[in-house]
């Protein structure tokens, strides 16, 4: 590994489009990017740590303290030299700990820790990206310095069609590059 690689850190909340975030991963290794891969516990509920290994080529965290392969904590090892850090899908919840500067699980600590540039890529129902809080709290967070790739307008798991499908691997992958080019 070059160090002249950029370092992304993927941080996979945990909803069905999940599974668009195994693509980015792999789109984002193949442009060149070494991938970081921290996965939410609800996020084990739809993808697997064995596939974000095989595509990033590195481990998974999935728990602040991982003694074995992060001795410092995880949220510290993986911040370090890290020039993005990628949140999708970003949920409701985790939208709300990142506003509220909640510190209770790996992503949200991790959130902390970087100094980084951050693009969240959200993706939830209708009814909820609607809902006054969550909208509170895309306006803290871009007011933060959050960047926000999406949500998207389409059909949706809840076997609608609305707002919050999350935007596709290429479009956040294109909003990646934009952020860690500048």
């Amino acid at each position: 590994m070059s160090d002249t690689r950029r370092a992304i850190v993927l941080a996979v909340g945990g909803g069905i489009a999940a599974y668009k975030s195994a693509f980015l991963c792999s789109r984002l290794v193949q442009s060149g990017y070494e991938v970081r891969v921290a996965l939410t516990r609800s996020a084990l509920n739809f993808v697997g740590v064995s596939t974000f290994s095989a595509l990033s080529g590195q481990s998974v965290a999935t728990e602040v303290f991982q003694p074995d392969k992060h001795p410092l904590g995880a949220h510290i090892e993986l911040a370090k030299g890290c020039d993005l850090m990628i949140v999708a899908p970003a949920t409701a919840n985790l939208l709300s700990r990142f506003a509220l500067g909640q510190a209770d699980d790996l992503v949200s600590t991790l959130y902390l820790q970087l100094t980084s540039p951050v693009l969240l890529a959200p993706a939830m129902s209708d009814s909820m990206w609607n809902k006054p809080a969550v909208q509170r709290n895309v306006a803290c967070l871009r007011e933060d310095g959050c960047q926000f790739v999406g949500p998207s307008t389409g059909w949706l798991s809840c076997r609608a069609s609305g707002d919050g499908r999350m935007s596709e691997p290429n479009e956040i992958l294109e909003a990646a590059e934009a952020l860690v080019n500048r």
